[in-house]
């Protein structure tokens, strides 16, 4: 895909997000609460990238902005806060190596306010910064009902990032967003020249209140420098024959129901926000 041409409306939930990742990235992947949906990750790495240029992610998560990466002939490096995920992005990295990924990647364990001293030997040379920020300290995760029918108390599992306080998804909305500017100043210093910074960002409900994170994301990324390029759709659900497929999770849908009882149009999110960036 080509920059010049890249659409507005991005087609990236044609498969659901679990085949998506099937067979490419490790079982125990799904334990992470917030995946960045491996379509969006290789559109992206494709539009804005040539093999052999470098990717990198500051919150990488289970890896999917690296694998995509070295799938696509491209190399990467991510950083992640929780040790437990790093060792999920080594693992599936290491997987897409042994199914004949070209590209090379590596991992840092920490936290990536401090990215441009860690990678400080990137420095000026990623062509593309590609990441998302946390929702908060807990999403929908999986779930399971108490029967096959549907009825029974609704069993949550995977839907933290982590227990450790000092990860940014436990800060409140304005700590979260200044967090998140020092880690987008840190990775403008690995950035070469004419370099992206792709963020991947929904809206969220706190309360049945909509919450502007997009809107959020682009006055942080303004702050510290970053002007806005692009604001495109990344689909999360599916279109066939014209008609949408609707991937919603259990407490989107919960969520829209019960506004819809009071009377609020409220529908359930089918599209991330796709923010591209450049350097001022």
């Amino acid at each position: 895909m080509n920059e010049h041409v890249l659409p507005s409306v991005l087609a990236t939930g044609q498969l659901q997000a679990k085949m998506q990742r099937r067979g490419r990235y490790v079982p125990e992947s799904m334990r992470h609460p917030g995946k960045m949906l491996p379509a969006i990750a290789s559109q992206v790495i494709s539009a804005f990238t040539e093999p052999g240029e470098l990717v990198l992610d500051p919150m990488c998560g289970i890896g999917t902005t690296l694998v995509e990466a070295v799938h696509l002939g491209r190399h990467a490096a991510g950083m992640e806060y929780e040790a437990d995920f790093a060792g999920l992005t080594a693992a599936n990295v290491q997987h897409a190596r042994s199914h004949g990924a070209e590209g090379f990647a590596r991992v840092a364990c920490g936290d990536a306010r401090n990215i441009a001293m860690v990678f400080g030997d990137l420095r000026g040379i990623a062509a593309l910064v590609l990441t998302s920020p946390p929702y908060g300290m807990r999403t929908h995760g999986h779930v399971r009902c108490g029967s096959r029918e549907g009825g029974g108390p609704v069993q949550k599992s995977n839907h933290r990032y982590s227990t450790d306080k000092g990860n940014l998804a436990y800060q409140r909305l304005p700590q979260l967003m200044e967090g998140f500017g020092q880690i987008l100043a840190g990775c403008m210093e690995l950035l070469k020249s004419g370099g992206v910074i792709a963020v991947t960002i929904r809206p969220i409900r706190v309360n049945g209140q909509l919450v502007d994170l997009p809107g959020q994301v682009i006055e942080t990324a303004e702050a510290v420098g970053l002007v806005l390029t692009h604001r495109l759709a990344a689909l999360l659900c599916g279109v066939r024959e014209g008609r949408l497929i609707n991937r919603a999770s259990f407490f989107q849908m919960l969520e829209a129901w019960k506004s819809q009882e009071k009377g609020r149009p409220v529908c359930a999110a089918a599209h991330e926000d796709l923010l591209i960036f450049r350097a001022s």
